[in-house]
């Protein structure tokens, strides 16, 4: 699969944090949510181009404000099954593993009796 020159796209996320401790667990944890949004929209990310994090401490509202943005590509629902992510233009795949080859291997078997 051929994923040069595919429009990238970004997927951003925005919101207040209360506790300054907090920014580093919850940056993480947005950008998995971030990712699996893109997976279930048939993107990858490209880890070639880091997410954008930004904060922000809002003195009148004693948080800090904050805006995520990762950038992927779209891969298609058959390749996001197999892809992980595309490092430039170069995709990286997931080792296709046995375990639905074995099944589809069962299944036809049971079709034929």
């Amino acid at each position: 699969m051929s994923i040069h020159h595919k429009p990238i796209k970004s997927f951003k996320l925005d919101g207040n944090i209360k506790d300054e401790s907090d920014i580093y667990r919850l940056k993480e944890e947005y950008i998995r949510i971030l990712l699996v949004q893109m997976r279930e929209s048939a993107y990858v990310p490209r880890i070639d181009i880091d997410p954008d994090f930004t904060v922000y401490y809002n003195e009148s509202k004693n948080w800090f404000e904050f805006k995520l943005t990762v950038y992927g590509i779209y891969v298609g629902k058959k390749n996001i099954e197999w892809m992980i992510a595309a490092d430039g233009y170069n995709p990286i795949y997931t080792q296709k593993t046995k375990l639905k080859e074995f099944s589809s291997a069962l299944e036809s078997q049971y079709n034929q009796k």
